[in-house]
This record gives C-alpha cells, structure tokens and sequence, in this order.
C-alpha cells in the first residue's frame, strides 16, 4: 500500500506524536471562521502551541474555498509535531470533507510523515474524508531506486470501526487502481486470473476460469479475444458468499456483477485513430478490476448478500487472427450479431456475460460496468458515471449509493425509437448502431445490451469518462481510478 489509515482518540496526547496535524475551517458569509473538528481538541491544540487558529488564517486572504490548504510552522516543548495544516471545507457537505482530504494528502504523497487529522466529526464525514486521504496519496510507477515514502494518516474518532471499514474500501479501490495502471506487456488476460486466485487465496472467495475449448460457447469473448491467441480470453468467475449462511445461501439475494476486461484495446481490424487514442488503453480494463476488488472488500464487511463477479477478459488486437468488420458471431445463449466497428469490442465480451448470468445464474440484480463508449464521456465528463436501468427504484438506490460513496453516476434514458440503429440484414443484431444515425452512442449500446440482460433487475454503468484520470485531479490520480468500488460495495451493504 501506499498509505497507511488508523484512528486514534482526539486528544491531543495522540496528536503530537504526529509530524503535523490537519484541520478543517469554514467561513461563513459574516466572515466568521469556525472550525469542523472536537472544540476541545481545537482548544487544547490552540493552548499546548500557544498559537490562536482564526489569528493565523487572518494573515491569508481570500479565504474558504474548499481544498484551499494553509501550513501554520508551530513548535512545543517535546512534541514532534512542526507543523499544522488548514483546510478550507467550503459548505461542510461530505463532498467537501474529500475535497479536503485529498488536498492533504497530495501535499504529503510520498513520504514518511505522520498526519494526524481531526478534520471531520460524524461517521459519515470521517468515513468519507478517511478514503479520501488514501485516495490522494496513492502511487504507483515501476521505477527502480529508492521507493518513495509512505504517509501515515491518524483519524481523529471514537468510532475505530468508521476507520476500519474506510480501510477495507481503501484497500480494494488501490487493488483496482494497480490493476489498472499495470502496463498490459504484464497484464493480459491470464494474468489476470492468477490477479483474482491470488486475492481470493486465504479468504472464502471462489474462483472459476474457462479457457481454450472451454469458451465455446463464448461467441463474443472469443471473437474478441481471439486476436490474441496467445494466451488467449478468459472467463474468470468469482464468487462471494457471508460466511454464517453456509446453510441458507440460495435464500440470499443474488447479485451477479459483469465487466468488461480488456487488458489492451488497438481497435482491432478498425485500428484506434489517432494512435496517441491507444496510449490509455491499459485501462479498458477497469470494470473487470473494480467488480474482482468489490468483491475483496465485501468477503471482509460481510453482507447478507451473495455476489457472483463475472470477468469478461480478452485482448482486443490487429492480427491474423483478429475478426473483420461484417464477421457473424454468435453469442452465448445463441443471439447472432453482425460485426461493424471491431472496436466496438466491450460490448461483445459484456453480451456473453450476461447471457450467461441470465441463464445459469439467476441473479435477483443484473450489473454490468465498462469502459464502453466515448460518448459517455462527451455527455458527462469524468464527474458522473452514465447508469442505464428501466427499474426507476433500483435507479434511486443507485444514486443515493453515490452520492453516499462519492462514485456518482447520472441516470440516463433508453429510448426505444433508437432500436431500428440496431437491425442488421444478416443477423440478429449489429453492434455498433450505424444503420441510422442518431448520435446516441452510448444510449444504442446500452439498448444492444438490454437485450442479454432478459428480463432481470438490470443496471449498465458505462464508466469509459470516471474510470481513467487524464491529470491528477481530486481523489483520482492520473490513470485509472478505481471507479465503481465504492459505489457497488455501497449500494451491496445497503441491500443487506
């Protein structure tokens, strides 16, 4: 890891055993500055330096705007701490409370130093503030020498076990955030099923992973992952069961979890243009990363809930054996599509995996979540994931799971006049919506997928904009992010 969490009591004993200590200010609009965390600890801080805050903060000037972050030098008698942080928290929304967090933590990535923060008081806010400040140190780069340091981050709380559960979401968003920056000359698809064996090794995670003949049946995930023979696609199935309901499993609600894996996208015959496209294309990966470390995270909260995470994984590449634009494939289930844009690949491996969780595995909750479409990010950026359901309740319990976590998504529409873009003269479907043209790239995928989907409780979260960072910016470091762990693990407790 590239960080480590704990919590401690606040009090000050604690705290100047810390190289430097954070608080959070706000200043409303009379101008008057009050501080987030305990007021004793605020006042025993004030009295042991011997320094008043709202005098220091005078000195700078415009002050509140959430993130903006002041370092007040301070010296006492034995006490390690040299230094305090001050960070605006703006309107004292969680939101802001993240905003904070990574702030300090950016200032800090990287190197041995203590943080002792008393920035946040209510559960949810220290919860909150607490991912965040792993969020914001984390790092990741192979380069030799040596490493950089590690920042240690105290959380001031009564409630250890805030920090506990902080720490095993923490956790599982840096397994995906790894996942997704190893560079894809080391990842390709059997790695990473060894990824997923090794991750379930010592836990009660299953495992299951079909390759080779196995995946006949597999029509897009072979087409797709074909184009590499070597080693080839995999189905990788991981399974997620509450430990005391050895003898009640089935009566559990069932979610099964699909995503897209794939460990390097060219384009295919269709090759990605211009070329510098390809550059983040290790990434297209990230929905298959983020369902594998959801599911880390829940063996350890333990949810009421059984959960099945199913792994579409293949590399989608320019070569002889790669497929053709106006190839026929036949996907699991047995639904013919025509094949017009090879790199319209996500969708095919996702089409698979959800036939076959209809079928075999009878979820209660259908999800699939995937790098898919670049007009996902034209319409929302990188701030919102676009969520497609018909169900408006399970839509609800979407958005509030993100704007709890902090993995916001935006419910988009299904618009069945866009279904005609789908007709293919030769098969079933086409894939890619060229037929007619209605500039609704990601809505015409999210309709090709509902069609697998049968009749389930169905959710598509098309993350191609959250999922990858162009920049550091925030809790996201440049590369993947780990979108999609909080915001599945929160809305998996909320069913429980």
């Amino acid at each position: 890891m590239f960080w480590t969490l704990k919590a401690a009591k606040p009090q000050l004993s604690l705290a100047i055993d810390a190289d430097s200590i954070a608080l959070a200010f706000a200043k409303d609009s009379e101008g008057v500055i009050s501080f987030s965390g305990p007021e004793r600890l605020v006042q025993e801080i004030e009295e042991f330096f011997d320094i008043n805050l709202v005098d220091e903060l005078s000195f700078f000037s415009p002050l509140g705007k959430t993130g903006e972050l002041f370092e007040v030098p301070v010296s006492a008698e034995d006490a390690q701490t040299d230094r305090i942080f001050l960070v605006g928290i703006g309107d004292s929304s969680t939101a802001s409370f993240r905003v904070a967090a990574t702030a300090i933590a950016r200032k800090v990535r990287g190197k041995n130093t203590t943080v002792y923060s008393a920035c946040a008081i209510s559960n949810k806010d220290v919860k909150a503030h607490a991912i965040a400040l792993t969020l914001g140190a984390y790092l990741w780069n192979l380069k030799t020498g040596e490493p950089a340091g590690k920042p240690t981050f105290i959380v001031a709380t009564n409630e250890k076990e805030v920090i506990n559960v902080a720490i095993t979401i923490s956790k599982a968003i840096t397994r995906a955030r790894d996942l997704v920056h190893t560079p894809s000359n080391i990842k390709n698809p059997a790695w990473m099923a060894t990824k997923a064996q090794e991750f379930a090794k010592g836990t009660r995670l299953t495992v299951k992973v079909l390759a080779g003949k196995e995946l006949k049946d597999f029509g897009g995930l072979r087409a797709v992952g074909n184009s590499s023979p070597k080693p080839g696609p995999r189905f990788i199935e991981v399974g997620y069961a509450p430990a005391k309901k050895k003898n009640a499993i089935n009566a559990l609600p069932h979610v099964v979890l699909v995503g897209k894996g794939i460990t390097y996208d060219t384009g295919g015959i269709n090759l990605k243009r211009p070329y510098d496209l390809m550059i983040p294309m290790k990434t297209d990966m990230a929905g298959a990363a983020a369902i594998l470390a959801t599911l880390t995270a829940l063996e350890e909260l333990q949810p009421n809930i059984r959960v099945t995470a199913l792994m579409m994984c293949a590399e989608n590449a320019f070569s002889g054996t790669a497929q053709r634009p106006s190839d026929v494939i036949t996907h699991y289930g047995g639904t013919t599509v025509e094949v017009i844009d090879t790199d319209a690949e996500g969708r095919l491996v996702l089409a698979d995996g959800l036939a076959y969780a209809d079928k075999n595995l009878d979820p209660d909750y259908l999800v699939d979540i995937a790098t898919l479409t670049s007009s996902a990010t034209l319409g929302l950026g990188r701030q919102h994931a676009a969520m497609y359901t018909r169900d408006e309740l399970l839509a609800r319990d979407f958005e509030t799971a993100g704007h709890e976590s902090g993995d916001r998504v935006w419910h988009m529409p299904l618009i069945d006049d866009y279904k005609d873009a789908l007709e293919s003269d030769i098969a079933d479907f086409n894939h890619i919506a060229r037929k007619v043209k209605y500039s609704a790239g990601s809505i015409t995928a999210a309709l090709f997928l509902e069609h697998f989907a049968g009749n389930r409780r169905w959710v598509h979260l098309d993350i191609a904009g959250t999922g990858r960072s162009d920049s550091d910016a925030g809790e996201n470091p440049k590369g993947g992010t780990g979108y999609g762990v909080r915001l599945l693990t929160q809305w998996i407790m909320n069913l429980k």
